[in-house]
């Protein structure tokens, strides 16, 4: 079997609204794993807890009263580390007849603990490419400047000058035109193409066990989003790079990854060899992957003029998540036979082929 680097079990990420007393349940008990050297991709709707997952594999989540629990192991040079380790100590939860009534967070004692566990891996175990490049960078330090200070943060490079060749070498690598030119620009002197191209060779450069991408698309028009969906391809190609790709344009999860992960409403709704779950005409699917694989552009809807489906609904709220399957009420293939339990009992997420699960009544009546 081949070594999982990232296994994430039982993930709970929440926030707390203190006007509604009640959590806003981000991420509700996501599992999934990375193999070394593959790529798993992450699609679903916005509002559907990709990010908030990604952001919690990075520690990120530390907005007041945020709570975070469950286990994220990452394993790297032979070593098991769990990134959730003791969190749950500065977080105390006040209920009354079974109701949660206050949630109270230690926000210093819990990012003083994230920091001592983290900053280890951010940068040099787990790398992250956002979704705004352009926000992302600092706009008052010069792209080369920050690439080289990633370098000598996280490498065994601490000469100025062999980071500097470093970096534009890495410039280079991702096709940034004139890589010692760009080395001295600010952000704002480049495109959101080669911002992005940037952020990439900035993530990069640090050769992390672990790279993260959350929407490496969003934001750009088609031509450069193809350049850089062809440039991620070759990188994952010539470096082997282990990747949680997160996007919600499955032509791109689909050219990218090896498995993929569906969520909605804070969860995994399937997950599996990304062939058997985006292959044209795959039978077994969630209702909600079909539904979605449905409202894309293909060849033969083209080809035969017709209109793309539509997914009736609005997204799931995840303050008030029903007792039953959370795509209940949007689901277009519920039967009279599984109706109630659709309704009242959530299904678990299982296996119907090797490596293939889904959360669906259909697959186990």
């Amino acid at each position: 079997m081949t070594q999982q680097l990232l296994n994430v079990e039982g993930l709970r990420t929440y926030f707390y609204s203190r006007s509604k007393q009640a959590f806003i349940r981000s991420v509700d008990c996501v599992s999934l794993g990375i193999a070394k050297g593959e790529t798993l991709g992450v699609v679903g709707e916005s509002g559907s807890g990709k990010s908030i997952t990604a952001l919690s594999v990075m520690g990120r989540v530390s907005s007041n009263p945020g709570v975070i629990s469950g286990k994220i192991e990452l394993t790297t040079n032979g070593a098991t580390k769990n990134l959730l380790q003791d969190l749950d100590r500065y977080v105390t939860i006040t209920e009354n007849d079974g109701k949660i009534m206050d949630v109270r967070k230690d926000v210093a004692g819990w990012e003083r603990h994230t920091e001592r566990v983290m900053s280890a891996v951010r940068g040099k175990e787990i790398a992250m490419i956002f979704q705004n490049p352009k926000s992302s960078l600092n706009p008052f330090t010069t792209v080369g400047k920050q690439i080289t200070e990633a370098i000598k943060l996280h490498t065994p490079v601490k000469d100025e000058q062999e980071a500097k060749e470093r970096a534009i070498a890495w410039l280079d690598r991702v096709k940034i035109d004139t890589p010692h030119r760009r080395f001295d620009n600010y952000p704002y002197g480049l495109s959101g193409g080669m911002c992005q191209r940037a952020m990439i060779a900035m993530a990069l450069a640090c050769e992390p066990a672990l790279l993260i991408a959350d929407e490496p698309t969003t934001g750009l028009d088609a031509t450069i989003q193809s350049k850089i969906v062809e440039l991620l391809a070759e990188l994952r190609s010539e470096l082997g790079t282990t990747t949680m790709l997160i996007s919600h344009d499955i032509s791109v999860i689909s050219r990218l990854s090896d498995s993929v992960a569906v969520m909605y409403g804070g969860t995994v709704v399937e997950s599996g060899p990304a062939g058997d779950i985006l292959a044209d005409g795959a039978a077994s699917r969630h209702p909600y992957t079909a539904a979605l694989m449905a409202s894309i552009p293909s060849s033969r809807n083209i080809r035969e003029k017709g209109y793309l489906q539509a997914i009736d609904g609005d997204v799931l709220d995840t303050i008030n998540i029903p007792e039953g399957c959370r795509f209940f009420a949007r689901c277009n293939r519920v039967t009279d036979a599984i109706r109630e339990k659709c309704e009242h009992r959530e299904p678990e997420l299982r296996e119907i082929a090797p490596g293939h699960r889904v959360r669906c009544w259909l697959y186990f009546e």
